[in-house]
């Protein structure tokens, strides 16, 4: 009666183990999709924004000039130039750059997702945006130009989408775990960066940041997890949209 539970548990070890991103996907989605969640409540529920008000003035620390973030004036600048990296229209430069590199280099499934990636962040970001019609900061705090609604943000979610995106595929490039971790931990601190310059520069609430931030994860591994399942079943089947080796 003994040995069925110890082989049982050193079965889901092996498997585990075997199939580790599987399992590291599931929990970073799940993990983004609950923090999404739990900020999209309050949200929903009309919060007094304490938090948001108090991250806004800790930023904001001269009465005569509320528009200015603390700091000197390089790292305004430096956080100008950052933000960018999350704007659709830099994205979609890079998108078309790593299409091109990866159909070049026959992989056809990751040409794929990275389209369908970005192009569904897109979607999601504006319906959310649409859905929640949340307003920005007061104009006055804010130090770039805005569009439509506040939450979640934007380059937020579309940067996590992309860059852990094509971290993961880097990961997968190379055999050796210094050079995932490096790949993967420059995508994270790529996002991160992104959305703290959001914002120190007043485009957005903190609250929309932590939105963005988790709901781009969960649908950048929710896509990492298709294409996982797909290699798996196109390897078997030899169908057309596969990556070559």
């Amino acid at each position: 009666m003994t040995a069925h539970p110890i082989a049982f548990t050193a079965r889901v070890i092996r498997v585990a183990r075997a199939e580790i991103g599987t399992v590291a996907g599931l929990l970073a989605g799940s993990l983004g999709l609950a923090l999404f969640a739990g900020v999209a409540d309050g949200v929903a529920d009309g919060d007094d924004q304490s938090f948001d008000w108090a991250v806004l003035r800790w930023t904001r620390p001269y009465a005569d000039a509320p528009d200015r973030p603390i700091g000197p004036w390089w790292l305004h600048e430096a956080a100008i130039d950052i933000t960018s990296l999350g704007g659709i229209s830099v994205l979609a430069i890079f998108a078309l750059m790593a299409v091109g590199f990866l159909l070049i280099h026959g992989k056809k499934l990751s040409a794929f997702l990275m389209v369908l990636g970005l192009a569904g962040g897109v979607l999601l970001s504006e319906g959310l945006k649409a859905l929640f019609d949340r307003p920005r900061p007061p104009a006055a705090y804010q130090v770039v130009e805005t569009l439509n609604a506040s939450f979640p943000s934007g380059h937020a979610l579309l940067a996590t989408v992309f860059y852990l995106s094509v971290g993961v595929m880097l990961t997968r490039a190379f055999p050796r775990t210094r050079m995932k971790a490096y790949a993967l931990g420059w995508a994270v601190v790529l996002v991160l960066l992104i959305g703290l310059t959001r914002i120190y520069l007043g485009a957005h609430w903190a609250s929309d940041v932590a939105a963005g931030w988790g709901i781009g994860a969960f649908w950048a591994m929710l896509l990492w997890l298709f294409a996982y399942a797909m290699e798996r079943r196109q390897r078997l089947h030899m169908a057309r949209l596969q990556d070559e080796p």
